[in-house]
């Protein structure tokens, strides 16, 4: 898919990108099973500049931060699901459990994550000039989804 990329071609474009003036924006997450929150999130992020790029926790990834049971959708579906949003504009998957190094090669201006993060807490916050957090959506996450789905 055109907007899914790897890093040294995402690279190059967001090299270019920046030489005609445009701002890029960075927001990171498992996008496991898509809802109102990841919505807002993406939409608020796509507002604070010109580019929206998602970094995308790889299945080892989100295994490692969530344990074996997720995700339950698996990469491929993820980053085609984001990347046929028109909010998004390109999506990189990363396999480390933090976007740290992805951040540090793109130097997006603007990082973007929900309001239960701290600042401090931004992975990436001392590589970007602005740390934007969004409000949260109340009762809206992917575990309470997937409790829910196991409840019924």
């Amino acid at each position: 898919m055109e907007k899914i990329k790897n890093l040294p071609e995402l690279k190059r474009i967001v090299r270019e990108l920046k030489k005609t003036g445009k701002t890029i924006v960075f927001t990171n997450g498992c996008f496991d099973i898509l809802h109102l929150g990841h919505i807002k999130i993406l939409k608020e992020a796509k507002e604070q500049g010109d580019i929206l790029i998602v970094g995308l926790n790889s299945d080892i990834s989100i295994k490692k931060i969530k344990g074996p049971n997720r995700p339950i959708q698996n990469e491929l579906t993820r980053s085609h699901i984001l990347a046929n949003m028109q909010l998004v504009d390109y999506v990189i998957l990363f396999e480390e459990e933090t976007p740290y190094n992805i951040i540090k090669s793109l130097t997006p201006d603007t990082l973007v994550k929900g309001g239960d993060w701290t600042k401090n807490e931004i992975i990436g916050n001392d590589l970007v000039k602005k740390v934007y957090r969004v409000k949260l959506c109340s009762g809206y996450s992917t575990t309470n989804i997937i409790n829910k789905i196991k409840n019924a």
